[in-house]
């Protein structure tokens, strides 16, 4: 189990930086053809807004591992360790019911994107490829709630591997 724990760690990692690298060096090469080359790729800004789009919507569970999402702690930080664990849980069981709901209308825009046949404007991409990543981030995101969730119930403290500390 604990392997398998790793590989998703690491699956997780590597695809939304890949995605993000592959954003970046398109930036990097549609610059490099606007100004040295003079000689602009109208592909390379639609290309680039959804391959950071998808490296940003891989990323959240990555961030959620971390523990690196926006948070008010000002008055969880002064509640007990009983308090803390009722905000945890109902955080975590509302955020499940969000992925879940996130989810589902992410793939009904996905079957409205396929049923639809309507592509991108200039490189004519299937849009339902772009909207793909709602349902595949959405699942995603779910699984790490639902793992914190287990984790709560088991009592287990919350074991974060922040590589920034």
């Amino acid at each position: 189990m604990k392997s398998l724990k790793k590989f998703w760690d690491l699956f997780e990692e590597i695809s939304a930086g890949t995605f993000f690298f592959a954003g970046i060096t398109l930036i990097f090469y549609g610059v490099l053809m606007r100004y040295v080359f003079n000689e602009p790729k109208a592909w390379v800004e639609e290309v680039v807004r959804y391959v950071i789009i998808w490296g940003t919507f891989l990323g959240f569970g990555v961030a959620l591992r971390h523990n690196h999402h926006i948070q008010v702690d000002i008055v969880y930080d002064k509640l007990s360790r009983r308090g803390k664990r009722l905000v945890d849980f109902f955080a975590t069981s509302v955020s499940i019911l969000f992925c879940a709901a996130f989810t589902y209308y992410g793939l009904i825009l996905v079957e409205n994107r396929f049923n639809s046949g309507m592509v991108s404007l200039d490189v004519g991409i299937p849009m339902w490829i772009v909207y793909l990543i709602l349902p595949i981030s959405g699942t995603l995101f779910l699984i790490r709630f639902i793992e914190r969730l287990v984790n709560l119930l088991r009592g287990k403290e919350e074991q974060y591997d922040n590589p920034i500390t």
